[in-house]
């Protein structure tokens, strides 16, 4: 998969982040060190890491991983990232 999706809520500086989907590439999560979890009321799972944005971009960068966009919805922030 070429691109990925990170977000975060309310407070960039403290994390969680998300980082992928339920159809995500589990060795991708596994190298992120990122947990699957369902959030109650919701039927689908995403993966989550503890740390904040910017070492999970740090960390997608050393993997190949470009930013594309970034944008914010409400109290969210979005990175669209992709890798050649």
């Amino acid at each position: 998969m070429p691109y990925l999706l990170i977000s975060t809520q309310i407070r960039m500086e403290t994390g969680p982040t998300m980082v992928g989907d339920e159809h995500s590439d589990p060795h991708l999560m596994n190298m992120l060190g990122a947990v699957q979890r369902n959030a109650l009321g919701n039927n689908f799972c995403e993966y989550y890491v503890n740390d904040v944005p910017r070492v999970v971009l740090d960390k997608l960068e050393r993997l190949g991983y470009r930013v594309v966009s970034m944008t914010g919805v409400g109290q969210t922030l979005v990175w669209c990232l992709h890798r050649e």
